[in-house]
């Protein structure tokens, strides 16, 4: 049979889970668009976005969202 901790409530383990699960979900979306605009960024910045990214599991997401992104030189179309 399963012992529960009688001083933490069994919801925080469900909770902890939805913070787990969304932490990797970010991670995910965020490794996925640096993989976008590797070929924009030198491979050194590229690595070191990559390595903040899974370092710092909210910190580096969010800064590559934030910041990394606007960072990346965009190509313009021809007019």
């Amino acid at each position: 049979m399963e012992e529960h901790n009688p001083l933490i409530p069994p919801v925080y383990d469900i909770a902890w889970s939805v913070v787990a699960a969304a932490s990797v979900v970010l991670i995910v979306i965020t490794i996925a668009s640096l993989g976008r605009r590797a070929s924009q960024l030198s491979p050194l910045l590229a690595l070191a976005w990559a390595a903040l990214i899974l370092t710092a599991p909210v910190l580096g997401p969010v800064a590559w969202l934030a910041i990394g992104r606007r960072t990346a030189p965009r190509t313009q179309l021809p007019q």
